[in-house]
């Protein structure tokens, strides 16, 4: 503490200044800071109040594993580590990096119907399972482009999640594919979503950030569809332009839009991956060019 007058280093508990003399005034002692409540076990925390329950510090726990999101933002990275003989399931293709005793299965989900059902949806039609045999292990997870990945601690609940969104979940968890007919016509998405629900861990990826939106009572809200990653199984919601009639449609640049009515949550992705691509294709090698150059005009 230094004197509020000459700013000289004063002693514990003076009364006066040693070098100007000044009087001092009495100062109250601040209330001790106290730390923020701990989150035991990694539970989930839901500061938004919606029905997605994120862990607060991208990490948590389920039955025979602990996972954590590392990198969060632009290159996240799902890590889970399973104790001997538990196992975890993934979109074929997901898998990053895996302990050397980690066993990896491939099948048929939902048997051959099943199987058709996520190929017309434009899924893989295999499943993987991931198993640590003799040990524990770990296991990782990630999208095939930037993005983040979000841990859902599911709760006896059921979402819906655009196929390209899903990453991985807990074993228990049921997840179908789901035609909606032509309201799920999502652009670039097809006819089908994902239906995922029960209890356990389900790991979602974005292209961007994923921003939540909760929707009140009545309240409608409009959302591009490229920019869906997954809602509340319950919503509803209709799909049509984003303006009325084609011609203004076009020349807003959007396309298809969802309307969603409340009362739900619906979780956005920041990016659309087809305005990316879109972005892309002028620098592309042209088809027919000769000599493999790039056309910049098109």
């Amino acid at each position: 503490m230094n004197c509020p007058k000459c700013t000289m280093p004063l002693l514990p508990d003076a009364r006066f200044c040693g070098s100007c003399g000044a009087t001092l005034e009495p100062f109250a002692e601040s209330p001790p800071v106290q730390p923020p409540p701990a989150n035991p076990g990694g539970q989930a925390q839901n500061p938004g109040g919606g029905a997605f329950r994120f862990d607060a510090d991208g990490r948590g726990q389920g039955r025979g594993y602990t996972w954590a999101i590392e990198h969060p933002g632009s290159f996240a990275l799902a890590v889970v580590n399973l104790s001997a003989e538990q196992s975890i399931s993934a979109e074929a293709g997901a898998m990053v990096s895996m302990s050397a005793n980690i066993e990896l299965e491939s099948n048929l989900k939902g048997g051959v119907f099943g199987a058709l059902k996520r190929a017309v949806g434009g899924e893989s039609a295999f499943v993987s399972t991931f198993t640590a045999r003799g040990g524990p292990g770990e296991v990782t997870f990630a999208p095939g482009s930037p993005g983040d990945v979000a841990g859902i601690e599911m709760n006896d609940q059921t979402f819906m999640v655009q196929s390209s969104s899903y990453l991985a979940g807990d074993t228990s968890l049921n997840v179908d594919t789901k035609f909606g007919g032509a309201k799920s016509f999502f652009g670039g998405e097809g006819l089908f979503v994902l239906q995922v629900s029960g209890r356990g861990l389900l790991l979602v990826s974005s292209f961007g950030s994923i921003h939540r939106k909760t929707l009140r009572p009545g309240e409608r809200y409009v959302i591009d569809t490229g920019h869906l990653v997954a809602w509340e199984g319950h919503m509803q919601y209709n799909l049509r332009k984003a303006a009325s009639g084609f011609f203004k449609s076009f020349l807003s640049g959007e396309g298809m839009v969802a309307e969603f009515s409340g009362p739900g949550e619906v979780l956005i992705q920041t990016r659309n991956l087809a305005a990316f691509a879109g972005l892309l294709k002028p620098f592309f090698p042209t088809q027919g060019g000769s000599g493999g150059g790039f056309s910049f005009g098109s």
